[in-house]
């Protein structure tokens, strides 16, 4: 699939529609989530994540989808009220897409198509992380089960 990420948008939590683009030259984590899942408490460590490396260049990206298991059931309010009381989530949070599928956000479908997991380029859960690069290319894909502090040496080297 040809060009980067920042030809995409995608709305935000509160419905605004929001380039890629503005994350241009800097290094960006794409998560999606859910409020009601076993990873949900990653949400605190992605915080931690962006907390420690948002002055440096990182960006955190997370997409809430109820595709697995039912677990993000919530309207978009809900989500954006859960992230914040719950995780104190300052990130950038998207509206509910579709990862998998006839549905699936155009985002997904170029970072599936950059790059394949372990059982081929399908989302197996939430909290499956991309690492993209400052020049908008998608250089690593991490499982759910990975947690955000273990990401560390991997965004550290992106920063430099």
């Amino acid at each position: 699939m040809s060009g980067n990420f920042y030809q995409f948008s995608a709305r935000s939590l509160q419905g605004k529609e929001i380039s890629m683009e503005e994350y241009k030259g800097k290094v960006i984590l794409v998560v999606n989530t859910a409020s009601k899942c076993g990873f949900t408490p990653q949400y605190e460590g992605l915080e931690n994540l962006y907390q420690k490396y948002k002055d440096k260049g990182l960006v955190i990206l997370g997409f809430p989808c109820n595709q697995f298991g039912n677990q993000e059931p919530g309207t978009e309010k809900e989500i954006a009220e859960g992230c914040l009381i719950n995780y104190g989530v300052s990130f950038q949070m998207f509206s509910k897409i579709e990862v998998n599928g006839a549905g699936e956000h155009p985002i997904y479908k170029f970072l599936k198509k950059s790059l394949s997991g372990f059982l081929g380029s399908k989302i197996r859960w939430n909290f499956t992380k991309f690492l993209i690069d400052s020049e908008g290319k998608p250089v690593k894909r991490f499982a759910s089960v990975t947690k955000p502090e273990q990401l560390q040496e991997d965004i550290e080297k992106l920063l430099k």
